[in-house]
């Protein structure tokens, strides 16, 4: 048997290169219900009433593993930013000064809930697993050149996107407001969401005011490489 003061320098030591006891996962689900939810539907469907569309609070995220790029979503997350300048539905913002419509100063905020970094992760993690409609995946050839001039003409004159989204060009900003801000769409969309949405806008969102419009798989490869390209 070692002695006392030995056996307990031996134990400390045994005890001192012991793994420690694995940290408990955060729970993502748990997570996104407690500070998500309230305002955005995660289990869906779509609204299918205009009624419904008026009383949405926040974009759904019950595809949000279909449409979002998992990086972005954890940087979001933790600090959350305006992407939709007129709020979720424009019509519940809008003032009319002078004949003139603008957005009511105010009444469009950033996300309240702001996570930890761990926090974040674990939601992430969580609604990148919402998969929502099926979606074609691979459509887009991500190595093909852009022809960003053709495609820029598309989104400004040719197609009436520019009416209300804003993107940025060659270091400018313009375009409308009354859709998502895709400034930086390529960070924050899956390209393969970008062209699914392009293709079929109803498919997502019975009743959103974005237009199907018929084109080639070549212009809405083109379009979704242009805005997939800003970041």
């Amino acid at each position: 048997m070692l002695p006392t003061r030995l056996g307990a320098i031996v134990v400390a030591g045994l005890l001192f290169l012991a793994p420690a006891p694995p940290v408990a996962a955060l729970d993502g689900a748990a997570l996104a219900a407690e500070n998500c939810a309230a305002c955005h539907d995660l289990a869906g469907p779509a609204p299918t009433t205009f009624q419904g569309v008026l009383e949405r609070k926040a974009p759904d995220l019950f595809y949000a593993g279909a449409k979002f790029n998992r990086p972005w979503l954890v940087e979001w997350l933790q600090n959350p930013t305006i992407i939709r300048r007129a709020g979720v539905m424009f019509l519940n913002n809008i003032v009319n000064e002078d004949r003139k419509d603008r957005i009511r100063e105010g009444s469009v905020a950033p996300c309240a809930a702001k996570l930890g970094a761990g926090q974040a992760e674990a939601v992430a993690d969580y609604l990148m697993t919402l998969k929502g409609p099926e979606m074609a995946v691979g459509v887009v050839d991500l190595e093909q050149d852009i022809k960003d001039r053709k495609a820029f003409r598309m989104f400004t004159k040719q197609l009436p996107c520019i009416a209300c989204h804003r993107i940025k060009f060659r270091k400018r900003e313009m375009g409308g407001i009354s859709g998502p801000d895709l400034t930086n769409a390529g960070a924050r969309l899956n390209p393969d969401w970008i062209y699914a949405r392009i293709d079929n806008p109803q498919y997502w969102d019975p009743k959103t005011w974005m237009p199907r419009i018929e084109m080639s798989h070549r212009k809405r490869e083109m379009l979704t490489l242009f805005l997939a390209s800003m970041k």
